[in-house]
């Protein structure tokens, strides 16, 4: 990949937040101011970013229209999203879907109920693989090539006191995950939640992603949103059904109940 390029896509996944300074952009980044503007005045006039009424830059419409456009190509996000709709509803609790990629982990969807927690992750955004539920529910049952690849990319930095900060405490962690078929995120990510987590799985008996359902820890303890796990493991159960996966015998009544 170029250096123009890299330093375009830098840019674009900065403002993606929300908008930002000449200044800001060329001191965060480290890019020089110069390139930076002329970066910018290129995308801005392929649509890809725009300016405010403040003189900051944000995304633009031509690339909210893509990712529109992406998203609606995306088959497996329209079979699950109508599920954790219902899922979202019926529980009054934030529902994400995050599926493995190449070296990381993405969220793909989310669903928000007025009333609850507003995440700070976006669809399109990396997990951050050691503290997320999703991550562990996909990679408790990844193989161990895809495994690595993924695991390359944890820093295993403490985020919060109960933050996991070591690959051995991490690995162990995904063994209890695949005993019994879900994973949690104990304020691992952020002190105010926490989050439950399973796989789904598509027609090859492969994981294909992972849904969570997450809370306010001061509102829902985590031993009272474990509560949910059975609906969510029928959630999972039904999407993984729709995808073609096939129950193998005894897994009907708790499918994703594997041994190690």
């Amino acid at each position: 990949m170029s250096q123009t390029v890299a330093r375009a896509i830098q840019i674009l996944e900065y403002c993606s937040a929300h908008p930002r300074s000449l200044k800001d952009i060329a001191a965060d980044l480290g890019v020089h101011r110069t390139t930076a503007s002329r970066i910018l005045q290129t995308m801005m006039d392929a649509g890809f970013v725009r300016t405010d009424e403040r003189g900051l830059y944000g995304v633009g419409f031509r690339l909210a229209g893509l990712a529109q456009s992406a998203l609606e190509q995306f088959d497996l996000r329209s079979v699950v999203h109508p599920h954790i709709v219902r899922l979202s509803e019926h529980l009054g609790h934030t529902v994400q879907f995050a599926v493995p990629e190449t070296n990381h982990i993405v969220y793909v969807d989310k669903v928000e109920p007025q009333e609850a927690i507003s995440l700070n992750t976006r669809i399109g955004g990396f997990v951050v693989i050691h503290t997320a539920g999703v991550s562990k529910a996909i990679l408790a049952f990844m193989d161990n090539a895809r495994r690595d690849a993924i695991l390359s990319n944890a820093t295993f930095e403490p985020r919060t006191p109960t933050t996991i900060t070591t690959k051995p405490e991490f690995m162990k962690r995904l063994d209890t995950v695949r005993k019994r078929g879900w994973a949690e995120d104990n304020g691992e990510f952020d002190v105010v939640s926490n989050c439950i987590a399973a796989p789904v799985w598509d027609h090859a008996d492969r994981v294909a992603g992972a849904i969570s359902i997450t809370t306010f820890r001061e509102k829902t303890g985590l031993e009272e949103l474990r509560k949910s796990v059975p609906d969510l493991l029928a959630t999972t159960m039904s999407i993984s059904l729709e995808l073609g996966w096939k129950p193998k015998a005894g897994e009907e009544d708790a499918p994703f109940e594997r041994a190690g």
